[in-house]
């Protein structure tokens, strides 16, 4: 990300909206880098166990992955759609649209194939993140950006140096983790 923030975030004239800017795009950074990566298979798989389960609908199977993963994978629309519609076409599920919303559930090749679809479910070999691991980091990030806003909002000249110096102190802390062996 160096480099990449717009100039005069604290400095006069642009302190407020180069502040905003810059907390925006770190929030969009760490949003975009937080979520677990899982590959088609895995979105397949997820459905299936799901549908094993109970009939459901599409936001709800986004849900429950989002919540039984801890918030680590919440598949798009845009994945579990198309993976819907491909196990229909092969037989495994079925739709059936009540109040304008379609619920799918599996079908009887589709109970015989559950099983087999990978033994666990996807979102159980993600393992638990108890607070130190990658999940962590993204919120500590964004809650040290937004303690950076609130004295670029409120504070004095003297008070911004202040975080200005603290903030270059703890960015080269952090690039020198990665430079140890």
């Amino acid at each position: 990300m160096g480099g990449s923030f717009p100039t005069g975030g604290f400095g006069p004239g642009g302190r407020s909206e180069g502040m905003w800017q810059m907390m925006e795009q770190l929030r969009s950074t760490f949003e975009k880098r937080s979520g677990a990566r899982m590959g088609r298979g895995d979105v397949r798989a997820a459905v299936l166990a799901l549908l094993a389960e109970q009939p459901m609908h599409g936001y709800q199977i986004i849900r429950e992955i989002d919540e039984r993963s801890n918030g680590r994978w919440k598949p798009s629309a845009g994945s579990v759609y198309p993976t819907l519609q491909l196990l229909a076409d092969e037989g495994l599920i079925s739709a059936e649209e009540s109040n304008g919303r379609k619920t799918y559930a599996l079908t009887e090749a589709g109970r015989a194939e559950a099983p087999a679809a990978g033994g666990s479910a996807p979102w159980e070999n993600m393992g638990a993140d108890d607070g130190s691991g990658f999940a962590a980091l993204p919120k500590a990030g964004f809650e040290l950006a937004q303690a950076a806003a609130q004295v670029g909002r409120t504070g004095t000249p003297e008070q911004i140096q202040q975080a200005v110096t603290v903030l270059g102190e703890a960015r080269r802390r952090i690039y020198s983790i990665l430079a140890q062996d």
